[in-house]
């Protein structure tokens, strides 16, 4: 058997086991990347009332639809069906780029008549609209 002498003992280490070093920075990551979406969702804000906006729009950019309780569509204050709606918006809209509509639905309405008119504003490059409410009064 060979015995050990006192001469190896007296070695150095010269290099640095960074294992542990690795495994806390991966808990740091796996920490942060847990903790920043709930901290941006947590702050409680006191956000400001609407307001105006600095230019008002020309009237002759905007189209107004509205949309009875029924579901039944008028542009311009005139009946149409939403295929109808849908080429009367896209014919205005090639000839004119800053075209806007306005949408006003009844509240007693309900929801996929509007999203239909939504949805082909959007599917034909119509995404200037806006949806119009009534104000509030005071409490």
């Amino acid at each position: 058997m060979r015995r050990f002498s006192q001469r190896n003992s007296l070695v150095t280490l010269s290099d640095i086991n960074i294992t542990p070093l690795l495994d806390l920075a991966f808990v740091l990551l796996i920490i942060f990347v847990i903790t920043t979406p709930l901290l941006e969702k947590g702050l409680p804000l006191k956000l400001a009332k609407g307001g105006s906006t600095d230019t008002k729009p020309d009237r002759k950019d905007i189209r107004t639809l509205e949309i009875t309780a029924r579901g039944e569509y008028f542009l311009e204050h005139r009946r149409v069906t939403l295929a109808g709606m849908e080429q009367d918006l896209v014919r205005e809209f090639h000839s004119n780029p800053n075209l806007a509509v306005w949408i006003r639905a009844d509240k007693s309405g309900n929801v996929e008549s509007l999203m239909a008119a939504i949805d082909r504003c959007t599917r034909n490059g119509i995404t200037k609209y806006s949806l119009r409410t009534e104000a509030e009064g005071p409490k």
